[in-house]
Parts: structure tokens; C-alpha cells; sequence
């Protein structure tokens, strides 16, 4: 997997490509760990993420936790795969998805 970040103004932005999966799900919640402590908004873009499991799903929510006594966390650009295990799993009901 790889992630793009780009931080302005406290708004920290991450574009994932590739697989959220159980080998790169830490690389994501040790990136996410250094990053939200000093951010008021957090988006994620998924529009080149192909795939994502119950680990990524677990990074999510706690980032999603984490974020919800700030400004918030969304979730952009998901493809169809993605959005149907949001939607199968009830994170479609828990997470801002744009």
C-alpha cells in the first residue's frame, strides 16, 4: 500500500492506494498515531484503494474514535468494492463516507 499525506492548516489528508489489509494496516495506524495528535480534521481519499479488511476496518474505527472529539474524520472517493463491505459490515452507518 502506499500513502500520500499532505498536511495544511491542521486539515491532514491521506490518499491510499493499493490493499488495507493485515500487513499494511500498521503501516496506516503508526502514520495515523504521529499525525492526529496535532490535527483538527482528518480525511481519508480512497479512490485508488482497492481493497480493504476487518484489519483496515479496525484502524478505521479507532480513527473514527480517535477523531470524533475533534473536528471529525471522512472517508472520500470509495470505489464500489470498498463501499460494499462498509456496507455489509454497518460502517456506512458509523462513518462519514463522501
Amino acid at each position: 500500500m502506499k500513502i500520500d499525506k499532505s498536511v495544511e492548516n491542521g486539515k491532514v489528508c491521506y490518499a491510499l492506494e493499493g490493499r488495507l489489509d493485515t500487513t499494511t494496516a500498521p503501516e496506516l495506524e503508526q502514520a495515523l498515531k504521529v499525525d492526529m495528535d496535532g490535527a483538527d480534521e482528518l480525511t481519508l481519499d480512497f479512490s485508488k484503494l482497492d481493497y480493504i479488511s476487518s484489519a483496515g476496518l479496525r484502524v478505521l474505527l479507532a480513527a473514527h474514535k480517535a477523531m470524533g472529539a475533534k473536528g471529525g474524520m471522512k472517508v472520500t472517493n470509495v470505489n464500489e468494492m470498498v463501499r460494499e463491505v462498509f456496507d455489509v459490515t454497518g460502517f456506512a452507518d458509523i462513518l462519514n463516507i463522501e
